[in-house]
């Protein structure tokens, strides 16, 4: 599971092979004691929680790295290693 960015307290991953459970790109983000998965395309949580000010600063990093982030996603499905996004 490879940490793919860190920003705010925030550590984001995109775990190899990680596209039977929800089945749509997602990144897993970590903050404190609070873990979520968030969709890429949307920004929404599809399990977990993560407090509402670190959500939004996840969803303002996605939109602002929508196209890294699939082509990251694209790299751990087939069992690549992703390359490390920019922080906000």
């Amino acid at each position: 599971m490879p940490i793919i960015s860190m920003f705010y307290g925030i550590i984001i991953r995109l775990y190899l092979l990680d596209n039977r459970q929800h089945h749509l790109p997602h990144i897993h983000a970590r903050y404190g004691d609070f873990e979520a998965t968030v969709g890429i395309q949307d920004g929404e949580i599809l399990s977990g929680d993560l407090p509402r000010k670190q959500l939004r600063l996840v969803q303002a990093w996605i939109e602002l790295r929508r196209d890294e982030l699939i082509a990251d996603w694209e790299l751990a499905v087939n069992g690549e290693t992703p390359y490390k996004i920019n922080p906000l």
